[in-house]
This record gives structure tokens, C-alpha cells and sequence, in this order.
């Protein structure tokens, strides 16, 4: 199929009047962006949900088409001539840096299949990767794409138990790991917990083992090969073999609301599509001749879904310079991500509202004027939506040197979906703070009730997608009917996705995302969103950060109750005496009139419980369902997905004190 003008340049026609043809022609367009082997005979094609059958549909983009992802994020770039221009800027949390040109990250990727090969892994096998941020973290990740192995990045942090989870869903033969990683000025081993994670019943035959720290480890003979000994001696020589357009390229794992996390198969020749264009769409200089100066930032751990399409493949795949960094933002200081924009020429900063709160905690002040943020052109924020106050502060004090205000994208959208769904455009004419206003183009929304009829302006219904993109996960890996019951069963009929947001359209029509549905809070028949409430917390000066969650109340049938992490650490605890007790009862009804000014008394917590930190995703999204289960001293669900999974133990203490 051969794209129409109007499709192929969004700018000319209203993306929501298009018609199924040309909505395909505009995905026709977007994938001969890339370089393919074969070309494809049929653009998209879909079995529908079968609810008798309890499965979800069958998505097929680009039906015969053949290509390779890694050759696409590397070798073109190299045979374009531009070998020398630089893919990666690494930084290392103790301060080593390392430069990685596009012919650098050939050599290596090229080193890193060959040696997988030489381990027994080749097309269809599974490859768990537990690292850190690191260059070589994207460099076996890209390897296991050259050779049609899929690969499943879990985030360096977790437990053992939360590896061995994935380790033994996946069947994976190989895990790469690292002797330990550098967090907060400290050498913190990882092997122990990778050998925990696969001392089990599994099909792992080799753990690759970086030297990273130098710390002491165990060793199994046999089964543990060194990295420098395996990989850095390969040839650099390898030729990337190309793959249908479905191969599975990647698992992504996300955590549900009841059981073990979901495994989300996402393949190549589609998620490679709508992640290279969505990011240049959102990201790229608009001005051609600018765009060799572009200098990509995006924050997230390559674990994440998000590093996958904006670390990863989208930012790759068109040839851009970025940065990765091995740390956490306030090692050793708070300002170290502020030093790394300076000292790199950061042109769009991409990151989650929780960093954007914590950086208002540590600069109450604002930025110290000693950093030098010209360079930034654009930022953005991802995870869940963000806090208005937030919006503003990024805006006004990342982007301060663009008297007209730099270009928010708020992006909206999901390890389901693969790339990016709702977002203000680069070239907005006006932003609204935390909305995530419109779909982008080649994908349909709606927002809906309980019988699939679209909801009135300022009412909060379900956001589902009526059309998916190429980048939508295929299944839940080793279990299609859990695939079905958690995005397709609800509106099966409609062969709608059920995004499990709650949103609303504005009075222009513009899309607010409310957050997870099941963490909507009904006090007597009024329908509050938590993040509205959290919204209106943060802006207290004494807050830092809020999670807000339903509990039961016998009259109201839901209260809101708060969790509130302080400036003032001293007022945290459940027992306190004196003065902090004076003072975090003093603070407890300041922040109650200030709800109650900011959204309505009917929005007012009836509990605020002051904690360290409150429980997030490695997205940067709240656990809301952890907060009620603290709470009201529940059964725990699963916690494996957590970044900051010590903060359970003391909620839990400060909830029973």
C-alpha cells in the first residue's frame, strides 16, 4: 500500500478524521522509515477477540515483511558514514565517563552476538538481563535482537525472588548479570542474588558475569563466564540475519493489581515502527538542520518500558546522540542531573513526575543559577500523570532560559501499548499543565462508561483504545486468556483495549488522565481521583510528595486517606511526643483546609498518615492498592515491581504503631 500525502504528514489532515486506509497508509509511511530485507505484502491484519474462546485478538503488522532491529539501530547508521558521530554518552555513577560512537556500539554489539551464539543462543531463545545502567546493558540487548534471541531486561534492584520469577516464566538459558553496581557512593553486590534467582528449577546453562565493582563473588564452574573472557574477545565482525516482523523481540514484565506480573510479548517489525517514529514525532528538532545537535535524555532504568522506546530503539533507530546515566539523581548531590545537561548539552530531558517532585524537595528555592541549562530545548514526562505543580516547576525552572516557555510532552501511555499514545505536540500553540491532551497520529481513543457509550465533557470514564498502533503487545507470555481478561474482556464486543485509566474530556475536548480506576475513591456517590487529591498536597509547601488511596468507611463507603511524605522528617512515626507531635497534628489539619480550598470538603483525607517515602513502580508510578492494604492491614499483593521496596516494612510499622 502506498501512503497518501494527507497521511504521511499529520500536519495536513485531522488524524481523527482519517479513514481506516489511510490511517494504514500513514503506518505504511512510518515503517519505510527503516530499513527492511524483505518488504511486506500486507501493511495490518487482525483476527478479532473471541470471547468464547476467552482470547484476546491476533495483531499482525507488516505480514512478510523481514528485518533486523539491531541492524537498524546501528549498522545503517555506520554505512550512512556516520560512524563516528556519537551514540552514547555514559556516565557512571562514581564519575567514570565513556564516549560510544555509532561505529563503537557496532563493534561490541557485533562482539556480543557472536558470543551468544558461541553460548548456545539463537533465534526464539530467552535471555534475561539483570544490569544496571550501563553501556553494556544496551549493547547484549541490541545482541540478543541481532540474533533473534528475546530478550527480557529486569531492573538491577529487584530481589532475587523477583528474578527468579521472570528467570523461570521466561525459560531462559542464559542470564546476564554483573558482580555488583554502584548506588549512592556504594559497591552494592548483585551475583549473590543472581545465584539465588537461578539456584532453583529453570533452564538457565550460563550466566554472563560483568566486572563492574571488583567486589568478591561466588562462582560455578561451567555455568559462570566472565564477560571480559566471553564477549571483549569476539570478533567484531557478525552479520545480522533478518526476521519476520513478528519474531518476538521482547518481554516486558508489569505488575497487576492480583497475581504474578504480566509478561508482555512485544515483536519486532511493529514495535520497531511506532518506537522510531513516535520518538522522533516527540522528540526530534523540528529544524532538519538542527537535528545533529539533538541530545537525548531520557531518565528511566533500561529495565523499563520506557528506556526500551526512548533509550533504546526509538532514539537509536534514527541515529540520535543521548546520554545514560548509571546512578540515582541525588548521588552525590541533587544536582547531578543538572550537571549532566550542562556537560553534555542535554536538548530534551524526558523523565517521571516522581524525579520532578523530589528535585522541587531537594530546590525549594529553584535551580541554582551556577548550571547552565541553555542547551534544553524540550522536556517532558512519563510514568503517570503529572502533578500540575510539578508541570510548572519543570517548565519554568528546567526550561528557564526559553523566555517563551520550552515544549511540555506529557505523555500518556503503556508497557501494553509500546509507545507513546496521548501527548501535546512539539508545536502546541498552548500547554495545559498535566494534560495529556490528544491522541498522536495512526491510533484512536475514547473515553467511555460502563455500556460503551462515550462520556460527557468533565465526566470520568474509561479510556480504552479503539485503534491500536504496531507497537501493541501481542500477548501475555505463556498465558494468551490472561491477556484476554485483562485488556479485551470488558468491551469484547467492541474489540476495544481497556487501558485501566480513568479519564476525562475537558471543555476543548482535551483527554486528563484521572489514574488507575481502581483507584478511584467514591465518598457518598461523588467519584474523586486520587491524583487530583495528590495533586492538590503537593502544593503545601511542607510536601514533598503524597499517595493517596480509598479505605473503607462504614457511612461514606470510601474514604480518602493520605499518605504524605513531609519536609520536616521529624513529624514521621506513629508515636510520637512533645513537640513533633504538636506539630504533625498542627500539619494534619493545615493540610485538610488545604484540600478542602483546593478541590471541595468532600475531597478532604479523613486520614493523613506522614511516611519516608510512598511505594512506586520502577515507572515512577504510585501503588496505590499497596497504600489501602497497609492501611487496613491487609493481605499484600505482589511487590516485586517496586524501586523502593524498603519503604514497605516502615509504612507497615507507622500504620500498626
Amino acid at each position: 500500500m502506498t501512503a497518501t500525502a494527507s497521511a504521511a504528514n499529520p500536519a495536513l489532515l485531522n488524524e481523527t478524521d482519517w479513514t481506516e486506509e489511510e490511517r494504514l497508509a500513514f503506518w505504511d509511511t512510518a515503517a519505510r522509515r527503516l530499513d527492511w530485507s524483505e518488504d511486506w505484502h500486507t501493511t495490518h491484519s487482525s483476527t478479532g477477540v473471541d470471547a468464547a474462546a476467552r482470547r484476546g485478538p491476533e495483531l499482525r503488522w507488516f505480514e512478510g515483511g523481514k528485518l533486523n532491529a539491531a541492524y537498524n539501530c546501528v549498522d545503517r547508521h555506520v554505512e550512512a558514514g556516520r560512524g563516528n558521530k556519537v551514540a552514547l554518552y555514559f556516565e557512571g555513577e562514581p564519575g567514570d565517563r565513556t564516549i560510544i560512537t555509532y561505529k563503537d556500539l557496532q563493534d561490541r554489539v557485533s562482539q556480543a552476538a557472536n558470543a551468544l551464539l558461541a553460548l548456545g543462543i539463537g533465534k526464539g531463545d530467552r535471555v534475561v538481563i539483570y544490569l544496571p545502567v550501563l553501556v553494556e546493558t544496551i549493547v547484549i540487548t541490541l545482541a540478543c535482537a541481532r540474533i533473534g534471541a528475546v530478550h527480557s531486561l529486569v531492573f538491577g534492584g529487584f530481589s532475587s525472588e523477583a528474578l527468579r520469577f521472570r528467570v523461570e516464566d521466561t525459560g531462559a538459558k542464559l542470564l546476564v548479570t554483573t558482580d555488583g553496581q554502584f548506588r549512592r557512593g556504594t559497591a552494592v553486590p548483585v551475583k549473590d542474588n543472581a545465584d539465588a534467582a537461578v539456584s532453583g528449577d529453570n533452564s538457565i546453562e550460563h550466566v554472563l558475569v560483568l566486572r563492574r565493582t571488583g567486589c568478591e563473588i561466588a562462582w560455578t564452574e561451567g555455568r559462570d563466564v566472565w564477560w571480559h573472557e566471553t564477549v571483549e574477545t569476539a570478533s567484531t565482525k557478525h552479520v545480522p540475519e533478518a526476521f519476520d516482523a513478528e519474531t518476538p523481540l521482547f518481554i516486558m514484565y508489569t505488575s497487576g493489581t492480583t497475581g504474578q506480573p504480566k509478561g508482555l510479548v512485544h515483536t519486532t517489525g511493529g514495535y520497531l515502527t511506532q518506537a522510531s517514529w513516535s520518538h522522533e514525532f516527540l522528540f526530534s528538532n523540528p529544524d532538519l538542520e538542527q537535528r545533529e545537535n539533538d541530545v537525548h535524555w531520557c531518565t528511566a532504568d533500561l529495565a523499563w518500558v520506557t528506556a526500551h522506546t526512548y533509550e533504546i530503539y526509538g532514539p537509536l533507530s534514527n541515529g540520535v546522540t543521548q546520554v545514560i546515566y548509571e546512578g540515582v539523581p541525588n548521588a552525590p548531590h541533587p544536582g547531578r542531573h543538572f550537571e549532566i545537561i550542562q556537560r553534555y548539552g542535554v536538548t530534551s530531558y524526558y523523565t517521571a513526575p516522581t524525579l520532578v517532585r523530589s528535585l522541587m524537595g531537594w530546590f525549594p528555592d529553584g535551580i541554582p543559577a551556577e548550571y547552565d541549562l541553555s542547551s534544553i530545548r524540550l522536556s517532558g514526562t512519563v510514568g503517570e500523570a503529572v502533578n500540575p505543580e510539578a508541570w510548572r516547576w519543570l517548565r519554568g525552572q528546567i526550561g528557564r532560559d526559553t523566555p517563551a516557555g520550552i515544549p511540555m510532552v506529557d505523555t500518556w501511555w503503556q508497557s501494553e501499548t509500546g509507545a507513546t499514545i496521548l501527548s501535546p505536540r512539539q508545536d502546541a500553540t498552548g500547554f495545559k499543565p498535566g494534560c495529556g491532551t490528544r491522541a498522536l497520529p495512526g491510533v484512536g481513543v475514547d473515553i467511555v462508561d460502563e455500556q460503551a457509550a462515550t462520556v460527557e465533557k468533565n465526566v470520568q470514564g474509561y479510556i480504552v483504545l479503539t485503534k491500536t498502533g504496531p507497537s501493541m503487545a501481542r500477548t501475555v507470555w505463556g498465558n494468551p486468556e490472561r491477556y484476554y481478561t485483562s485488556y479485551w474482556e470488558k468491551y469484547a464486543k467492541q474489540g476495544w483495549f481497556l487501558a485501566g485509566d480513568g479519564a476525562r474530556f475537558d471543555e476543548d475536548g482535551d483527554i486528563w488522565i484521572l489514574g488507575r480506576t481502581d483507584d478511584v475513591i467514591n465518598i457518598s456517590g461523588h467519584r474523586l481521583s486520587t491524583i487530583e487529591i495528590e495533586s492538590a498536597l503537593v502544593t503545601h509547601p511542607a510536601v514533598v510528595e503524597a499517595g493517596v488511596c480509598p479505605t473503607n468507611d462504614a457511612k461514606t463507603g470510601h474514604a480518602a486517606t493520605a499518605f504524605v511524605v513531609p519536609r520536616d522528617h521529624s513529624i514521621v512515626g506513629a508515636n510520637l511526643h512533645g513537640d513533633a507531635l504538636a506539630r504533625q497534628q498542627a500539619l494534619v489539619l493545615e493540610l485538610r483546609n488545604h484540600v478542602a480550598v483546593q478541590i471541595g470538603p468532600i475531597a478532604k483525607p479523613r486520614d493523613i498518615v506522614f511516611v519516608p517515602d510512598v511505594p512506586k513502580t520502577r515507572s515512577g508510578k504510585i501503588m496505590r492498592r499497596l497504600l489501602t492494604q497497609l492501611f487496613e492491614h491487609s493481605t499484600l499483593g505482589d511487590t516485586t515491581s517496586l524501586q523502593n521496596e524498603p519503604c514497605i516494612s516502615q509504612i507497615k510499622e507507622i500504620c500498626e504503631g
